[in-house]
């Protein structure tokens, strides 16, 4: 279905879906997307910080994924984030790493 969508073009992916308990305008429901959207980036961004990565969302379209030294990728949703962090790290990014799980305890107490 992903292929399918990219060749009919401007089709969402289904990462970028907002939650629609009822009806909304057409602006209103742009808002709440582009709110989840910036949610979903800062709580990756959380993830990757103990990688030493950033993340950015560009133009509601794609995400740019950078490193400290200046590398960067441009990612086209969040099914492919962690492939292309992989690549920019030059290893796993493992989300159940005890350290990284410790980090994000500490950072909610």
């Amino acid at each position: 279905m992903c292929a399918l969508c990219g060749v009919l073009g401007g089709a969402d992916h289904w990462t970028d879906a907002a939650e629609r308990p009822g009806v909304f305008t057409r602006n209103v429901d742009s808002l709440r997307r582009r709110r989840e959207r910036i949610n979903r980036v800062a709580c990756a961004q959380r993830v990757l910080g103990f990688y030493r990565l950033t993340l950015s969302d560009w133009q509601g379209a794609s995400f740019v994924l950078s490193t400290q030294t200046g590398k960067t990728e441009l990612v086209d949703n969040l099914t492919h984030l962690w492939a292309a962090a992989e690549k920019l790290i030059g290893r796993p990014c493992d989300p159940l790493e005890p350290a990284l799980l410790a980090r994000l305890e500490a950072d909610d107490a």
